[in-house]
């Protein structure tokens, strides 16, 4: 697959972007720590990450690291409309943008040099429309490849624009600690630092063979490559989103919920996700449930159904059995977040209807009934019974499916 000989990707990431919003819009936030969630920190300014606040830590561990931050409720309208303009930017900027998330994307400026200038002139153009039209601070790294170009914006923090010029590749990336590539983990990263690989160049030392050994096959495969830019793939756009998904973080409080209340969050998750993959047109096969527990680890469980299908219900079924048989480990460990997706997407969209009995209703028109009802009342006017009286948690902001 053909590589650009020239740094021209750009990974354009907005800062710390909840509380960016919330410091845009209340100038009395400004300059001031601030956390965005109260139970569980959904993001923490600059501010409060001096202090040792970090995105997923309990709101009591974080209000005793700065006790002097400001909590304000998060906003996710104003967070969807200020990614929306974000994405403006991006598209005004080049035809070629590959969304990662809602404040994070890939650029593809080749081609561009003559009508837009060079890429960092292309970069600092767009850093500055970011601010003017949407009040944001965004930083933007610029590379050969998305890998290191997604390691430029890490390494720019905050608020800034980093190249990588072709030359000084290795010279940029080996000194950078383990964590740095893609796909390290706490886990991978002990598994590293227990033989004493501390760095990008300590990786880069090491065969195939030798990596494979240590962390696994693909995982082997993936560090080998990475440690000497080795990344292959495109700026693509136009592509379909390959699972939907949605995920609620429980905080602390996660670990004395009910199987009752545990079971409800289960239901609002399923119903959020199926309601989107509806609207979409999509349908998929495997569900995939994700928790992370008190001690910060984590485990995933999948089951593949025999058809695709955007049945709530059926769905809903697969989801309970895969929370069923991980109940040991949830008694174990404790559990802080549980997460869904539905994955092994059917590219036709077409809708399998699954009758779980014999009945003369199509269930799937009934789902499909509510959800119209809900776009245009809102969806608090309908909710599942077990559902009632409880809090929803919150929906994110995501891009399209």
């Amino acid at each position: 697959m053909f590589v650009s000989r020239d740094a021209t990707i750009l990974h354009a990431d907005l800062d710390s972007f909840y509380a960016s919003v919330e410091q845009r819009d209340d100038p009395a936030l400004r300059g001031r720590p601030v956390i965005v969630g109260g139970g569980v920190v959904l993001a923490a300014s600059y501010e409060a990450k001096a202090y040792g606040v970090r995105t997923a830590m309990g709101g009591r561990q974080a209000r005793a690291l700065c006790p002097h931050a400001i909590v304000v409720p998060p906003r996710m309208s104003a967070y969807a409309q200020a990614s929306d303009a974000v994405f403006e930017v991006f598209h005004d900027t080049t035809p070629l943008v590959e969304p990662l998330s809602v404040d994070e994307a890939f650029l593809d400026v080749s081609g561009l040099r003559r009508v837009s200038g060079t890429p960092v002139e292309i970069a600092a153009r767009l850093r500055a429309q970011v601010r003017d039209r949407v009040g944001l601070p965004i930083t933007v790294g610029i590379a050969r490849t998305k890998f290191l170009a997604k390691v430029a914006s890490q390494e720019a923090k905050p608020d800034g624009l980093l190249l990588v010029p072709p030359d000084r590749e290795l010279a940029f990336l080996h000194p950078l600690p383990v964590r740095r590539l893609w796909g390290v983990g706490v886990k991978t990263a002990e598994k590293l630092h227990a033989h004493g690989i501390e760095t990008v160049a300590d990786v880069a030392e090491l065969s195939e063979s030798t990596l494979a050994a240590m962390v696994g096959g693909a995982m082997g495969y993936r560090l080998f490559a990475l440690s000497r830019n080795i990344d292959r793939r495109r700026v693509v756009t136009g592509v379909r989103r390959r699972s939907v998904g949605a995920q609620r973080a429980l905080g602390r409080r996660g670990n004395t919920m009910s199987a009752a209340e545990v079971d409800a969050v289960v239901v609002n998750l399923i119903d959020r996700i199926t309601r989107r993959m509806r609207k979409a047109g999509r349908t998929g096969r495997t569900v995939v449930l994700r928790l992370r527990f008190d001690d910060f680890s984590r485990a995933t469980r999948s089951h593949t159904m025999p058809r695709a299908t955007a049945q709530t219900d059926v769905i809903l079924d697969t989801a309970r059995a895969l929370v069923r048989a991980a109940a040991p480990l949830i008694a174990e460990r404790g559990l802080t977040l549980v997460g869904f997706a539905v994955s092994n997407i059917d590219r036709g969209g077409a809708q399998q209807l699954e009758l779980p009995f014999d009945v003369g209703t199509d269930l799937l028109a009934i789902d499909s009934a509510v959800d119209q009802i809900r776009n245009r009342f809102g969806t608090a006017v309908l909710t599942r019974g077990v559902l009632l009286g409880r809090d929803p948690g919150l929906e994110m902001p995501h891009l399209p499916d």
